[in-house]
């Protein structure tokens, strides 16, 4: 199993969020509005920033655990849908889940998802 965080902007979402719910394998996403800055800092060139500040631009993080074998989909599909070629389009970050419990039912490991 993999954990799949997707950081992206949040007009993407609707469509990224479509993509992945069509891919048989995904059993759930959890959808954080957060806020943060890259490599740019968050800005886009065109603002004037006291030296040293920082703009934190509001994004959203998706988060995923999906079996290992939909993890290649669930990728193309957030890329497919996230990418805009402008600065600040995201990241995607895959980890791997030692394991997951369902506590309802008490179910473990890719039964849980």
């Amino acid at each position: 199993m993999k954990e799949i965080k997707a950081i992206i902007q949040p007009f993407k979402v609707s469509a990224v969020t479509d993509a992945l719910e069509a891919i048989p394998g995904v059993g759930g996403i959890t959808v954080m509005d957060v806020r943060g800055f890259g490599h740019q800092r968050g800005r886009n060139g065109m603002e004037v920033h006291a030296h040293g500040s920082v703009n934190y631009l509001p994004k959203v993080m998706l988060l995923l655990v999906v079996p290992d074998a939909v993890v290649a989909p669930v990728l193309a599909a957030i890329q497919q849908h996230s990418h805009t070629g402008n600065v600040g389009d995201g990241k995607v970050f895959v980890s791997p889940v030692e394991q997951a419990v369902r506590l309802r039912t008490g179910e473990s490991g890719e039964k849980a998802l």
